[in-house]
């Protein structure tokens, strides 16, 4: 299984929303409202780094008010 972490930033007012939305994504483990530079942080996953990126992450991307991403992929030592 890979696992990543994405760092989300969203249009002023709308991190819960946003939150929201991708908890309902399939492969989010968790969504999580924070403060700082970003405003959301996403776990993901999937069986493979091509199903994660084709799949999860860019399913992710879709959800409205989103404005940027950073995506932290975990390496497993």
């Amino acid at each position: 299984m890979v696992k990543a972490y994405m760092l989300v930033q969203t249009e002023v007012g709308l991190s819960a929303s946003v939150t929201r939305a991708v908890r309902e994504l399939d492969g989010v483990e968790s969504a999580d409202d924070v403060a700082g530079p970003y405003d959301v942080i996403v776990q993901v996953q999937a069986p493979s780094v091509q199903e994660l990126g084709r799949g999860v992450i860019a399913h992710v991307l879709e959800v409205p008010g989103i404005t940027r991403t950073t995506t932290c992929t975990v390496v497993e030592l």
